[in-house]
């Protein structure tokens, strides 16, 4: 059964900081990117970050770069992001993402989302 489970959302003040984990079991980790999504009240899901199944590239929105790092751990099966710098614009729920790379291609599983509030 697959699994994406995040956890580390909070409630945090305006340049305080959250690191976001992303616990992945039923699926082979190391052969799929990995993506962190947001979704705010009334608004579209945005791509947050995004991770290479080896780790080697990422990407990052216009809006959280130089604050937010994305990075994984391929022998936990867990993604992280670690939010810095945290501003009342980044609340949203956050949502891991993994798409299935190479003999996996096709499949894309979602979590549940975890709620990240900034607010003093």
């Amino acid at each position: 059964q697959v699994q994406l489970v995040e956890s580390g959302g909070g409630l945090v003040q305006p340049g305080g900081s959250l690191r976001l984990s992303c616990a992945a079991s039923g699926f082979t980790f190391s052969r799929y990117a990995m993506n962190w999504y947001r979704q705010a009240p009334g608004k579209e899901r945005e791509l947050v970050a995004r991770i290479s199944n080896t780790g080697g590239s990422r990407n990052y929105a216009d809006s959280v770069k130089g604050r937010f790092t994305i990075f994984r751990d391929n022998a936990k099966n867990t993604v992280y992001l670690q939010m810095n710098s945290l501003k009342s614009e980044d609340t949203a729920v956050y949502y891991c993402n993994a798409v299935g790379l190479g003999t996996d291609l096709g499949y894309d599983y979602w979590g549940q989302g975890t709620q990240v509030t900034v607010s003093s």
